[in-house]
């Protein structure tokens, strides 16, 4: 068992060296209290749709069994798409295989918002009026959550994903 947390450990920091060498606009990443098991995650609003400009955050958390377990996401900032600190239990993480990585789960949440409302996804029925005006506001500030050190994640995460999206505009 120990030598599977080491190799767990290993593939997560891997994957977060990953994420941080080669940037993606459309989500940022970073650890949570410098707990490589748990990271805080800024989502852009997917082009083309209500939650366009959109800067979704949320929380990850790995099980000691990762790669062979997937992780848990959990939205912070209300969406009108998922429920908010509540694990997002969707059938495509169901179907979890151990060669899947968080950047491919990223841009499948990213892909899965503008999707029809389901219960198994843990997801609200909004109409989209309702998701444009919430994706206005997420830009304003970043989601309150958590310790004091883990709000300066959030923070440091907002204002590098708002940057970002003045970037594209």
């Amino acid at each position: 068992m120990a030598e599977d947390n080491c190799n767990s450990a290993e593939k997560i920091l891997k994957e977060f060296h990953e994420i941080e060498s080669n940037p993606s606009d459309d989500f940022k990443c970073a650890l949570r209290d410098w707990n490589i098991y748990e990271w805080q995650f800024a989502l852009r609003g997917p082009s083309g749709t209500e939650f366009e400009g959109g800067i979704y955050h949320g929380r990850i958390k790995f099980p000691e069994e990762y790669p062979s377990k997937p992780p848990s996401f959990m939205f912070l900032t209300e969406n009108g798409c998922f429920k908010t600190q509540r694990d997002i239990c969707s059938s495509r993480f169901l179907k979890w295989q151990s060669s899947w990585t968080v950047r491919y789960a990223l841009l499948a949440l990213i892909d899965l918002m503008p999707t029809y409302p389901d219960d198994e996804l843990c997801s609200l029925e909004c109409i989209k009026e309702g998701r444009r005006v919430l994706a206005l506001k997420s830009r304003g500030a970043a989601t309150t959550y958590g310790s004091s050190e883990c709000q300066k994640v959030i923070d440091q995460i907002h204002q590098y994903s708002t940057q970002r999206h003045k970037r594209r505009l």
